[in-house]
C-alpha cells in the first residue's frame, strides 16, 4: 500500500481537523444569520457610539451590529483558509520520501475527499503549519467574541440598562431575588479567554520544534486544537441565541443621545456649511458652547442658537446670526445619523444597502460550505463503491 505510520497518521488528523472546521463554520453561520436578522430589525434605533469607553457620537444598533458581523465574517474566511490548508492529501509521502510502488497519490487524495496533494512529501509529514493556521484563526475569534460580549454585558447593567438578556439565559442569585445575571455572556467571555489560551498552546507546542516528522504535533498536541474548535462551535450556537432574544431599549438609547453632546460635531460641522466659519474655528465654538452648557446645567438639547451667538461672539469677536431650527437640527441625533450616508455610515438608507450586501456575504459562505460537504460525501460514498466491489 506504500503506507507509512508517518504519512497516515497526518492523514487521519487533517480528516479530522477538516470535520470539526467544517463544523465550526456552520456555527458561525448561524450566528452571522441572527447578527443581520437582529440588525435589520434595528436599523433605525439610534444609540451612542463609544471611543475610549466615552460617548463619541451618534450611530444605530444595527450599525454596529454589522461591524461585528464583518468581524465575524473575517474569521469565517481564516478559518476557510484554515480548511483549504488542511483539507491536501499527505498520503503516498510514506516515511518521507515516497515510495518505489508506483501508487497513485492523486487518486487516493480523490478517494477520501481531499482537494489535493500536499505534494513534498518531506512537508507532508514535516509541516505542521496547517495545525498553526487554525489555531491562529480561533484565537482571533475567540477574542473578537470576547470584545463583543464584554460590550453586550455593559450594556445589560442596570445603570446602562440598554439591553436586557433573556430569562433562558441569565441566572436568579440564590439570595437576591432582584437579581438577573447574564451568566450566559460570562461564560461565552470566560470560555473565549479559555479558548485563546488553549489555542496557544497549539501554537507553542509547534514553537522550536524540528521541522520534520517529530511527537510534539501527533497525540499530545491534537487534543488542544479539538478543543478549541468544539469552544468555538459551541460559543458561536450560544451566542447566537442570546443576541437573537435580546430586549433593545429603543427608547432610553435615543433619550441618552438627545440628552448627550455627541452630536457637538454636527453643530461644528453645520457652522462650517451654513456660515462659513473655517473649521479650526468651528471646532473652537462648539467646544465652548459644551463647557457653557454644562456650567449652566443644560444637557444637548436645550442649546440654543443664543447660546452658540454668545459663544460665537466669545470666540470670533462677532454674532453668527444662527436660528433657533439650524441649531436644533445640528443637534439632533436622528439627523446625525441620516445624514452620514457615505459608504459604511449609520444611514438608515445605507445600512438598508449594506445588510443586503452582507446577505450576499453569508450565501456565499454557506454555499462553500454545502460544497466542501458535497464534495466530502461523494468522496465517501465512492470510496464505499469501490470497497464493496473488492468485498474489503
Amino acid at each position: 500500500m506504500a503506507r507509512s505510520r508517518n504519512d497516515m497518521g497526518v492523514a487521519m488528523y487533517r480528516l479530522t481537523l477538516r470535520n470539526k472546521l467544517i463544523a465550526v463554520l456552520r456555527s458561525a453561520g448561524v450566528l452571522l444569520q441572527t447578527l443581520l436578522d437582529t440588525a435589520e430589525n434595528h436599523v433605525d434605533t439610534v444609540m451612542l457610539g463609544y471611543t475610549h469607553t466615552q460617548q463619541a457620537q451618534p450611530m444605530t444598533f444595527a450599525h454596529y451590529l454589522i461591524a461585528v458581523f464583518d468581524s465575524v465574517s473575517r474569521d469565517v474566511k481564516r478559518l476557510q483558509a484554515a480548511y483549504e490548508t488542511c483539507n491536501r492529501s499527505p498520503l503516498g509521502a510514506a516515511a518521507l520520501t515516497t515510495s518505489g510502488f508506483p501508487v497513485s497519490r492523486s487518486r487516493v487524495a480523490e478517494l477520501l475527499g481531499f482537494n489535493g496533494l500536499v505534494e513534498n512529501s518531506y512537508d507532508a509529514i514535516g509541516g505542521a503549519d496547517y495545525l498553526g493556521e487554525a489555531a491562529a484563526a480561533l484565537q482571533l475569534s475567540f477574542l473578537g467574541i470576547g470584545r463583543f460580549v464584554q460590550d453586550l454585558l455593559l450594556w445589560s447593567t442596570q445603570e446602562f440598562a440598554a439591553i436586557r438578556v433573556a430569562d433562558p439565559y441569565v441566572q436568579i442569585s440564590s439570595i437576591m431575588p432582584q437579581k438577573r445575571n447574564p451568566v450566559s455572556l460570562e461564560h461565552i467571555r470566560s470560555l473565549s479567554s479559555s479558548g485563546v489560551g488553549t489555542a496557544s498552546t497549539v501554537l507553542q507546542m509547534l514553537h522550536n520544534t524540528p521541522f520534520g516528522d517529530i511527537v510534539d504535533t501527533e497525540d499530545d498536541l491534537q487534543p488542544h486544537l479539538w478543543h478549541s474548535l468544539k469552544l468555538s462551535e459551541q460559543l458561536f450556537r450560544l451566542l447566537s441565541v442570546v443576541v437573537g432574544t435580546l430586549e433593545v431599549n429603543r427608547e432610553l438609547l435615543l433619550e441618552r443621545a438627545r440628552r448627550s453632546f455627541a452630536t457637538i460635531t454636527e453643530l461644528a460641522d453645520t457652522l462650517v456649511r451654513e456660515k462659513n466659519v473655517p473649521f479650526r474655528s468651528a471646532h473652537s465654538i462648539a467646544s465652548a458652547v459644551v463647557k457653557a452648557a454644562l456650567s449652566r446645567q443644560l444637557d444637548a438639547s436645550q442649546v440654543t442658537g443664543e447660546l452658540v451667538d454668545e459663544v460665537a461672539e466669545q470666540v470670533t469677536g462677532h454674532r453668527l446670526g444662527v436660528s433657533p431650527e439650524l441649531v436644533a437640527r445640528a443637534m439632533d441625533p436622528v439627523h446625525f445619523v441620516q445624514i452620514r450616508k457615505l459608504p459604511g455610515g449609520p444611514a438608515s438608507t445605507e445600512m438598508r444597502r449594506t445588510i443586503e450586501e452582507r446577505k450576499q456575504t453569508l450565501k456565499a459562505a454557506k454555499s462553500w460550505l454545502d460544497e466542501q460537504t458535497k464534495h466530502t460525501d461523494q468522496a465517501d460514498a465512492e470510496l464505499n463503491r469501490i470497497t464493496e466491489e473488492w468485498n474489503l
